[in-house]
């Protein structure tokens, strides 16, 4: 009977709240104007807190109860593979959560209309999801497996909770274990599973090179270039064209080298230096792509849609075609190359007092590797030095000019992260049978400070001539998050100076100073990047936080970056006698789209690049199951604590249900802490740990941590990865 009454006045409401004069009220509003006595003003409050939960009103941010869309957000849903999901929605400041039973059918990637349904102090704000407003994803990439009567797809993305159901006449003969591209034809209804098509039979699982290519496949990466494409690069020739020559700046006598990775091919700057009195000449010469990619051509456009190259573990994807990249458009030694050049002068002190940007032609004197130059300025090599002996006194002078360069972004406050990346070597069919550390030395150092040279000055010209430009910008960091960092840093032992909630990045460069060698380096310098906004481009300067930059761009990377092909093309322009009006006001129209089109590519870019190491860095623990190695805990929540070996790969210390009463996680502290012995473990801490799980479709690897003594630190539990199978799919379709 209460249920019933319950019901009633829930249909009641919702009828009020449906009616075209009913304007939003507050619940003292409502109870006036429904009557209702004052002792059972709780009553209301209950009922409304049910339709609330259940998504069907809504309430506006100043206690105002409304229909389920009248104080709706649009925002994007990230899934999780437990069903529940997070809303991203521009201007607020937390993604709101969604239960699992709130999604409304949502999936990971969708633009969805949601109603927020509360919110706990210190906790993200709830909401459901009450429309689902466009699709995101279309297409899956995941492994095929087939019943007696059906097939189904699990998708390798973990932020998809459903698996995708294949009718067998659409499969194309797909059989268990093969990676398949699956076009999604029905997103389910009534909690039924999505339907779909197979595309693309990418390979076996156990194939040489299907993983990468699935990763490929599924962040919709373009890997074959348009016959068109193709057309127009067979149009151009493999040398330089003596008229292309005319009118540019010959630099072809001054001593040229470029310094990249042993296996680069892709050449598109190269240095050259000289010193007169208390001046040094710094050349930045980048290859001028534009004059092979002109403007709106299909060359242009794919490269537009490309973004970028893509470096995975075992390829490049090129965002130009192999005959620019590799040749024409590559500073390769000993031939003439167009370039567009930044010619600076500078001061002892790192200042630039003048400089000139012009178009001009080169000739590489040597192809140097970052190896090579380390082995003559920091080891003294002697069969080094005396292979390029003519060559040593200007990687001296780099050297020096380096060393002042970079003093001076540090007395700034540019915040310089020394990451170690992993350099993971494959053999000839794919598997990883090394993983080691790949640190900066003085040689990529060098050419670091000379390209942020480069940039900043082409960026601030750029900016005073006040034309259309793209400009790379990092801006200030939420003050939320670095407030959160500073309590971070505060709980190991550290300190930061803030001012009205921000911190100056000269403080951040004094933390990591102060942390350098020490275990927390790594750690410390991870959160603080976190706690920091992503970089991107923008037609606007906005400055650059971490390099405290007030002006900063990409100009030295055409080949693999449609940014810096984009500014040359402008630059190119402004040389030959300025911009005109119309040209003006047809960069203005454009560069918007292209920033943003260029950070959803890179964004893109990096995050298949992390993919394919995290991928690679598990088959390599495979093959060192039960081993023991040192690390170091790298981080600590409350199901477990990271640990880092020194060769980048991170693992899991799971801590189960079946551990509280043993350990105590302690956040404000960052440390578990045992019950009975008190035994803690800190971020920074030296542990042994042993392999004991790789689960490569939940993306985990799993340690357990031994202590002092060689006895396990934590109770276990047997525990099951998720595994392809049936699961409930049988069943549900029966």
């Amino acid at each position: 009977m209460e249920k019933d009454a319950t019901n009633k006045r829930k249909e009641l409401i919702l009828q009020l709240f449906s009616d075209p004069i009913y304007k939003p009220m507050r619940i003292k509003e409502l109870c006036m104007f429904l009557d209702v006595p004052k002792e059972r003003r709780q009553e209301l409050k209950e009922v409304l807190d049910e339709l609330l939960e259940e998504g069907k009103i809504s309430l506006s941010a100043k206690g105002k109860y409304g229909k389920a869309d009248a104080y709706s957000l649009t925002g994007v849903f990230e899934g999780n593979a437990k069903g529940f999901g997070f809303v991203r929605v521009e201007g607020m400041d937390q993604d709101v959560f969604i239960p699992a039973d709130y999604t409304g059918g949502a999936m990971h990637k969708d633009v969805v209309k949601i109603v927020i349904t509360g919110q706990e102090a210190g906790r993200s704000p709830e909401g459901h999801v009450v429309k689902v407003v466009e699709r995101g994803i279309h297409q899956v990439v995941g492994t095929f497996q087939r019943s007696r009567n059906f097939g189904f797809v699990v998708p390798d993305n973990q932020k998809m909770d459903r698996d995708i159901f294949v009718p067998l006449s659409q499969s194309m003969g797909a059989v268990n274990g093969h990676k398949v591209v699956v076009e999604i034809t029905s997103y389910g209804e009534n909690h039924r599973n999505p339907e779909g098509k197979v595309t693309e039979i990418i390979g076996h699982v156990n194939d040489p090179g299907t993983d990468i290519l699935s990763i490929v496949r599924a962040y919709e990466i373009p890997m074959e270039f348009p016959a068109e494409v193709m057309k127009q690069v067979s149009h151009i020739g493999e040398e330089v064209d003596g008229k292309d020559m005319a009118g540019r700046v010959d630099c072809r006598d001054w001593q040229t080298v470029t310094i990249d990775g042993e296996d680069a091919k892709d050449l598109d700057d190269a240095i050259t230096l000289t010193r007169e009195g208390d001046r040094y000449r710094l050349g930045v010469h980048i290859a001028d792509v534009t004059h092979y990619v002109t403007e709106g051509s299909p060359l242009d456009k794919e490269a537009l849609n490309r973004g970028t190259s893509v470096y995975l573990v075992d390829r490049v994807i090129p965002m130009l075609p192999h005959k620019l990249s590799n040749g024409i458009c590559s500073l390769n030694a000993g031939v003439d190359r167009l370039a567009l050049s930044c010619i600076m002068d500078i001061d002892e002190k790192g200042n630039v007092i003048d400089h000139r940007i012009c178009e001009t032609v080169i000739r590489v004197d040597r192809r140097m590797s970052y190896t090579s130059v380390k082995k003559i300025l920091a080891d003294q090599d002697e069969t080094e030095m005396a292979e390029y002996a003519e060559l040593v006194p200007m990687f001296r002078l780099m050297e020096e000019l380096s060393g002042i360069l970079r003093q001076k972004r540090y007395n700034r406050g540019a915040i310089d992260f020394d990451f170690p990346e992993a350099k993971i070597l494959l053999d000839e069919k794919g598997i990883p049978v090394e993983i080691k550390p790949y640190e900066r030395n003085v040689a990529t150092k060098i050419i670091e400070d000379f390209m942020l040279l480069a940039n900043e000055t082409i960026a601030e010209d750029y900016f005073w001539q006040q034309v259309p430009f793209v400009y790379r910008t990092h801006e200030k960091p939420d003050e939320r998050k670095m407030i959160q960092f500073c309590t971070f840093v505060n709980n190991l032992g550290y300190s930061l100076r803030m001012s009205n909630a921000m911190v100056h990045p000269k403080e951040l460069q004094k933390l990591l100073t102060k942390i350098e060698g020490t275990s927390e380096d790594a750690l410390i310098s991870r959160v603080m990047l976190r706690s920091m906004k992503k970089a991107r481009y923008a037609p606007e300067c906005l400055g650059h936080f971490g390099l405290s930059a007030n002006y900063y761009t990409h100009f030295t990377s055409p080949i693999r970056r449609y940014p810096d092909l984009q500014i040359h093309r402008i630059i190119k322009e402004n040389l030959k006698g300025g911009l005109s009006e119309k040209r003006i006001a047809h960069f203005q129209d454009i560069l918007p789209q292209v920033c943003v089109q260029s950070s959803n590519t890179e964004r893109r870019a990096d995050e298949a690049e992390r993919e394919t190491e995290k991928l690679k860095k598990m088959q390599y623990m495979k093959q060192h199951m039960y081993e023991i190695f040192e690390g170091v805990v790298s981080g600590i929540t409350n199901y477990g604590m990271y640990v880092e070996l020194p060769n980048t790969v991170e693992g899991l210390v799971r801590i189960t249900s079946m551990m509280d009463d043993y350990y105590t996680f302690y956040e404000d502290q960052y440390l578990l802490k045992g019950r009975s012995n008190g035994q803690e473990y800190h971020l920074g801490d030296k542990v042994t740990v042993q392999v004991t799980g790789v689960d490569e479709a939940l993306h985990t690897i799993e340690f357990v941590v031994y202590d002092e003594d060689g006895n396990l630190a934590f109770p276990t539990e047997k525990r099951e990865g998720r595994k392809y199978g049936k699961r409930k799919r049988e069943t549900d379709r029966q």
